[in-house]
Parts: structure tokens; C-alpha cells; sequence
């Protein structure tokens, strides 16, 4: 029996190198993937015609580079695909050519492909700002028409352009994994997004929640630490990855051009029941993609839940009451894995803002999380499962000693392996759990709960079970543990990869509203993901280690690569950010009107967040009053309900944010040029205030029309010195003063600014209303 114990820790080692060469089997699809031949020469002179676009680029400090949408024209005689993308005045002439050459090659890559884009009728570039959406949907008279939108976007440069959002109409999504070279998808991301837990927000929503459209919304995720900022440009950008989205969405629109089930009406969300006929996708190492719609998810999530309710039952009437308790005790070691591999990776989170000189040091150099957090998680999670291993050892001990006649040395080894056997069964409990509840609420990630519980349940059935409590248990094979976790690691290592690198990467703009956070919360947050994947992930794995003899080496491997990874970042080896991977800040030449400094009216200051400096030091150059914003009261009615008519003049700004205080305001509208924009009606708030955010284009008005319709418990009258206003309005301005190039010229090479449509600009102007009017 001990020469079993001896033999399973040379096995074991032999078990990580297998299983290590399977994660890295997925990073090398991925790689595989990204590295295919270019066909496409992107630096060409004389770009043909820019009519055969299927997606575009742009380069500029505030779009990011890879971002534009297909929308898909699809008329009862023709089909159409239209597409716009950012663009940015101040990208310059060389960059626009960047971008013609890109479109154009495109349109190129349809030709080699002996596709001629005019079979579909014909491609059109609009070069507009996302505004027009709007206008398109609304206003065009293609709208009617519309059937499919596709969006382009990104959260980083490089990398594989994946489907993050599939709308809920299945169509799209189907089409594309039937044709696609390359597919890229994973419904945890869309799951991820929709939640709220990605602050963010994109194209696609204007489609979905506008024109009630479908369709499919992808984005590049690698890198995201350099979205919109200085180094969001198209030189980092691989080829490979402008290949694997080219002859995706080549494939695919010559596909749906050809369809002739495209659906019907533009309102095609409103003709599939959202929680019924929505699809679970995934792609398998970047080659092939798996779709299925709700209702199958349904009857294959039920089934495994029942058959496996059922052998549980079964086993537990056999076993008797020490089964029971011994299952209890063995889903105890799960629940003390949790606790420790959290405890130990949130732990070090809390203290790393202590001691390193950026609450986030390894921003630049991601392979420190490694060592950071997942070798304390690591750690945790061994000792947790040990600590529940001793405590159902305890246990079986008394029931051995009650029911067994064996000598004292083969019981001891027999109650080691019924506990060994019983951690691993406790790892499928585990993910039962996770699989009821995703069922039960519909959630599309539950797939991977499923892929998961099947195969290392039917691997150990299949080369473990007893099927009677009277036969002695044996030691678990390794090929059990290399037959259950096979398919569940190709499926889903390469997507907890890819989103712990994204993750990191957001990092860097964390904190859109500084101050509001502190400083520890993006470390708890990469170190509570990586400790939970872990725990999801390695409960099986874990179960083998109590008695293979690998646990003193574990340990010390783990402690040395947390030793090693924190003294890297104690002695600043590897600095927090690069010129490449640089901090997301924005310099803000502030004039505020409020009145709530120093009983000044106007005052002026520079503001640097992210970091939360300012100065108030030679700041009035550079504008004047004419570009302060004003509120004009046209009319105020005092009757039996209290109405009252606000003219809102921004200037010179077509980017700026309104605050209304619903406190006082029950509803208002909201007009342009006797147009309306924000009808009466669905008014909702946070924290007492309803927000309008509005970037319009070049041309785009500056005076607008406020009804206001006030509560009628309203206090309309003076209240203290700190009352809140019934409007505040913040307006910004592209423009660049003189003391703000002396503060940009001054910051350190890994700082950039930070631009996004909800970023304030440069030079931003602070006024508000009194409620007291």
C-alpha cells in the first residue's frame, strides 16, 4: 500500500505537466490563429475606390483603434451592408489615410476572394460620429428596413475579435458559427456585460434599445490597458488579428447576403420571447463555434440535474448515515477551500496599495498575478481542502474502527483513500450546485458548470466506483483525473486567460470618478476572480495532492513565486506602468460659476484626476466669459401645478452633461429646434439626480428648451447655504490653455490622457440654477 503512495507522486508531477501542456495547447490556438498569412498589403499608396467596406480603423487619442459597426440593409429585393466609424477632427491627414487604406483594403480582400461586393448590392462608408446612429435609425429611409446590426468595436488592441454580445434573436449568431474560419465567442462575456460588472458601455446598445434590432457585437480585448489613450494606435495592432476579423465577417456577409431566411421586420427583438428562445454559444480552441438556444439548454440542463440527483440518492440510501455526514463533511473541505484561497489572495490585495508606490503595480507586467495572487489563492485553497481532509478522516476513523475487523495499518491507508475519494466526489457537488442555480435562472454560462460536472463524473464512474459500500476502496487513477478534466480545460482555459488579462487592463481606468473608490478595490477584485477560478477549477485536482506526497512541494513553490513576485514589486524591478502600458489620467482646466469656493463666482483651477491634484495658479488665460454656459428662465407658472420654461445655452460646447434635481422636478422635456428630445414620462434618477449627457458633431446645436414640471410637495423656498441646485450643467471644450500644455508637458512619459465620449475634455465649464429661483 505505501509503494501505491510513492508511485502516485511521480504520477502526479507527470498529471501537471499534462495538464499545464493543455492550457498552453489553448494559447497556442490562439496564437495559431492570430499568425495566419496576410493577405492584404495595409501600407498600399493607391487604394482602390472606399466602397467595399466591411469594417474599418481609425487612430486617435479619444476613438479607439479597431471600432466601426456593419449595419446590415436587408430589403425585400436588395441587401445592403452600410457602415460608419469614429472619427476624430484632430487625428490628422496621415491617419485618415491609415484608415482609407484599411477600408480599402477590405474591399480588397472581398475582390482576391473572387467575391464581388457589388453581388450584395453595394457598400457604403459613413464617416461620422456616433450621434448620427441615432439619425440613421430614426430618421433615414432605410430604417424601415433594417434588419441585422453588426458592431465592430474594441476594448484593447490585438488579439482575437470576439462576440461578446449576440443580441436575443438567435439568427445572427447561428449564421455566423456556421461559416465562420475563425470563430470567437464566449456567452460568459456577454453574461459578464450585460450584468453590470464591465462599466462600459457600447454601439450596440443603440441598436437593441433604439431600433429594437439583434445582430452581433464584437470587440478586440487584448492589450485594453491602452484603450483610448495615446498608445491606442494602429502600429500595435497585429495583422494577424485584421485577418481573423476580415475573413469572419467576409464569410459571414456573403453567407447572410445569400440567405434567404433573413428576418422579417426591424423590430426583431420584440418576435422572440428574451428568456426562451435566446442562445448559449461558445467557440472550441478559436475552430469551431457551439450554438444552442434556450429551450435545448433547458431539457440537457435537466437531465444531467436529474440523473444526477438521482445516482446521489441512490448512493447516499446505500451508504446510509455515514454517507451522509461523510458527504457533509467532504462538501466542508469545499466551503474551507473557498475561505482560505479568498482570505489569502485578498489579503495580499489589501496590502500591496501599502507597500508598492501604485495601488496596481503590475499593470505593466501582468505575469505578476501569478505569483501575486493565484499562489496565495493557491495556498489557501490546499489548506482550506486539507483542514476538511483531516476533519473527514476524523470521522471515517470511527466508522473504520465500529464496522471494520482490519489490521490498524491497512485501515489507516483504507480511511485515507475513502477521504480522497470523497474530496473529489465533493468537487462535482460543487459544480451540481452551480449548475441548478444557472439553470434556474437561466443564465447561458452555465455550460461551462456542465462541462465541468459531466466528464470528470462520468470518468470517475466509468474507472472508480465501487457501486457497493462493502468492496475497499482503492487509490484514484490518474487516468480518471486526465480523462475528466480533458475536455473541461480545452474549453475553458483560454477564456479565464483572456479575461484576467482584460480585467488588469481595466484597471488602469478604474477609477472613472477619483475619489469615489479606494485604492485596494481593483486588487480585491483581480484577486477575488483569480482565487475563484481556481477554486472552481482546480477542486479536483486538489483532491489528489493529500496523499501523493507533492504537498511540501506545492508549498514551498507556492511561497517561493509569492516571495519572488513581491520583492520585484518591493524593489520597483519592474515598474507599474511603461511608455507603451501607460496610467489613464485627465487634465482638466476647470472654471467654475457655482459660487461654492470662497464665495467666488468664478473661479478657475486646474484639476488632475486619476490622482486628484490641482492648482489654482495662473489659470484664467485661455478663456473668457462668452464661453461660460448660461440658464435663462423664460417663464415660471404658479398655478395649480408649478411649470417652468429653462433655455439652456452651452456656447461653444457640443459635449456637456445636465443634472436635474428630482427632488424638486417630477418631469420636464427636453427640446431642440422645436424638436424633442427627452419626451415627458419614465423618469428615473440616482442619488437624486437625473443626468443628460449629450455629444453632438460639428454643427451641432448649442441652445436647447427645459420644461420643467416641479413636485408638488416641492420646498420652494430658501433653504441653507449648502442646498442643492435644481440644475447643474457642465460643458466642455476641445481647447487647450496655456496652463494646461504646461502641465501636460510636464507629465511623466507613462502617463496619457485618458479620452472617452464621457470624458470631460480639456477645458470644461462648472454653472448651476438655484432651487430659489
Amino acid at each position: 500500500m505505501p509503494c501505491s503512495y510513492v508511485i502516485r507522486g511521480k504520477g502526479f508531477w507527470r498529471l501537471m505537466v499534462i495538464a499545464w501542456s493543455m492550457v498552453v495547447l489553448c494559447l497556442r490556438s490562439h496564437q495559431r490563429i492570430l499568425s495566419c498569412n496576410v493577405k492584404y498589403n495595409l501600407q498600399t499608396q493607391n487604394p482602390p475606390m472606399v466602397r467595399y467596406l466591411s469594417w474599418t480603423a481609425c487612430q486617435c487619442q479619444e476613438r479607439s483603434i479597431v471600432e466601426g459597426n456593419l449595419l446590415g440593409l436587408c430589403g425585400c429585393e436588395t441587401d445592403k451592408v452600410s457602415t460608419w466609424f469614429d472619427s476624430y477632427e484632430k487625428m490628422g491627414k496621415p491617419n485618415k489615410e491609415k484608415v482609407t487604406r484599411v477600408q480599402a483594403k477590405v474591399g480588397e480582400a472581398c475582390l482576391m476572394g473572387g467575391k464581388d461586393p457589388s453581388n450584395l448590392d453595394g457598400f457604403d462608408v459613413f464617416g461620422v460620429a456616433e450621434v448620427l446612429i441615432l439619425n440613421l435609425l430614426m430618421q433615414h429611409p432605410w430604417n424601415e428596413t433594417v434588419r441585422v446590426a453588426i458592431d465592430l468595436e474594441a476594448m484593447g488592441i490585438g488579439g482575437k475579435s470576439g462576440i461578446f454580445q449576440a443580441g436575443r434573436h438567435p439568427w445572427a449568431i447561428e449564421n455566423f458559427a456556421l461559416v465562420a474560419k475563425y470563430p470567437s465567442g464566449q456567452i460568459i462575456a456577454q453574461d459578464l456585460f450585460s450584468s453590470g460588472a464591465i462599466k462600459s458601455a457600447t454601439d450596440f446598445q443603440v441598436y437593441q434599445e433604439v431600433a429594437g434590432l439583434s445582430g452581433l457585437d464584437f470587440a478586440y480585448s487584448d492589450n485594453s490597458a491602452v484603450y483610448h489613450t495615446k498608445n491606442d494606435k494602429l502600429e500595435l495592432l497585429e495583422s494577424g488579428s485584421l485577418q481573423h476579423l476580415g475573413e469572419n465577417m467576409l464569410s459571414f456577409l456573403i453567407h447572410v447576403a445569400a440567405s434567404s431566411h433573413i428576418p422579417k421586420g426591424n423590430a426583431i427583438e420584440e418576435q422572440e420571447n428574451t428568456g426562451q428562445n435566446a442562445a448559449t454559444f461558445f467557440d472550441i480552441l478559436g475552430t469551431y463555434m457551439i450554438v444552442y438556444r434556450q429551450p435545448f439548454a433547458n431539457m440537457l440542463h435537466n437531465s444531467v440535474i436529474m440523473q444526477s440527483l438521482l445516482i446521489w440518492a441512490t448512493s447516499l440510501l446505500m451508504g446510509g448515515y455515514p454517507a451522509a455526514v461523510s458527504l457533509a463533511l467532504s462538501f466542508l473541505s469545499v466551503i474551507l477551500m473557498w475561505i482560505f484561497a479568498l482570505g489569502f489572495s485578498v489579503l495580499i490585495a489589501f496590502i500591496l496599495p501599502l507597500v508598492s508606490s501604485s495601488p496596481v503595480p503590475y499593470v505593466a507586467s501582468p505575469w505578476l498575478v501569478v505569483g501575486l495572487f493565484a499562489a496565495p489563492a493557491l495556498l489557501g485553497a490546499l489548506t482550506g481542502q486539507h483542514l476538511g481532509y483531516l476533519f473527514l478522516q476524523t470521522y471515517l476513523s470511527n466508522v473504520y474502527s465500529k464496522r471494520k475487523l482490519l489490521p490498524p495499518a491497512i485501515q489507516a491507508d483504507l480511511i485515507k483513500l475513502e477521504a480522497e475519494r470523497w474530496l473529489y466526489k465533493a468537487g462535482t457537488v460543487q459544480w451540481l450546485i452551480l449548475l441548478i442555480i444557472g439553470n434556474y435562472y437561466k443564465i447561458g454560462s452555465s455550460y461551462l458548470a456542465l462541462v465541468w460536472l459531466v466528464p470528470p463524473a462520468f470518468a470517475y464512474g466509468l474507472l472508480e466506483a465501487t457501486l457497493s459500500p462493502v468492496r475497499l476502496p482503492k487509490p484514484l487513477k490518474l487516468a480518471t483525473l486526465l480523462m475528466g478534466l480533458a475536455v473541461p480545460i480545452v474549453i475553458s482555459a483560454g477564456i479565464f486567460i483572456r479575461l484576467v488579462g482584460t480585467i488588469i487592463g481595466t484597471l488602469v481606468r478604474f477609477d472613472r470618478n477619483p475619489g469615489s473608490t479606494p485604492e485596494w478595490l481593483g486588487n480585491v477584485i483581480i484577486a477575488a476572480f483569480i482565487a475563484v477560478v481556481m477554486c472552481l477549477t482546480l477542486v479536483y485536482l486538489l483532491s489528489y495532492v493529500h496523499l501523493s506526497g507533492a504537498k511540501r512541494s506545492i508549498v514551498l513553490a507556492t511561497c517561493l513565486l509569492f516571495g519572488l513576485s513581491f520583492t520585484v514589486i518591493l524593489s520597483g524591478i519592474v515598474p507599474p506602468f511603461t511608455e507603451d502600458t501607460a496610467r489613464a489620467v485627465n487634465v482638466v482646466h476647470v472654471v467654475d460659476t457655482t459660487g461654492r469656493f470662497e464665495g467666488k463666482q468664478i473661479l478657475a483651477h486646474m484639476y488632475l484626476f486619476k490622482y486628484g491634484c490641482w492648482t489654482y495658479d495662473d489659470t484664467k488665460g485661455g478663456w473668457s466669459k462668452s464661453d461660460i454656459p448660461t440658464f435663462h428662465i423664460d417663464s415660471d407658472t404658479k398655478s395649480s401645478e408649478r411649470i417652468t420654461q429653462v433655455s439652456v445655452d452651452t456656447k461653444g460646447s457640443i459635449r456637456w452633461v445636465l443634472a436635474i434635481n428630482t427632488e424638486e422636478i417630477e418631469d420636464f422635456k427636453f427640446k431642440v429646434n422645436s424638436e424633442e428630445l427627452v419626451p415627458l414620462g419614465d423618469k428615473s434618477s440616482a442619488d437624486g439626480w437625473h443626468i443628460i449627457q449629450f455629444a453632438g458633431g460639428k454643427n451641432a446645436p448649442t441652445i436647447f428648451d427645459l420644461t420643467l414640471f416641479w413636485n408638488k410637495n416641492s420646498t420652494r423656498s430658501t433653504h441653507k447655504g449648502d442646498e442643492r441646485p435644481l440644475l447643474k450643467l457642465r460643458t466642455d471644450v476641445d481647447r487647450l490653455t496655456p496652463k494646461t500644455e504646461r502641465v501636460l508637458s510636464k507629465l511623466p512619459p507613462w502617463c496619457s490622457l485618458f479620452g472617452k465620449s464621457t470624458s470631460p475634455h480639456t477645458l470644461a465649464f462648472l454653472t448651476s440654477l438655484p432651487v430659489n429661483l
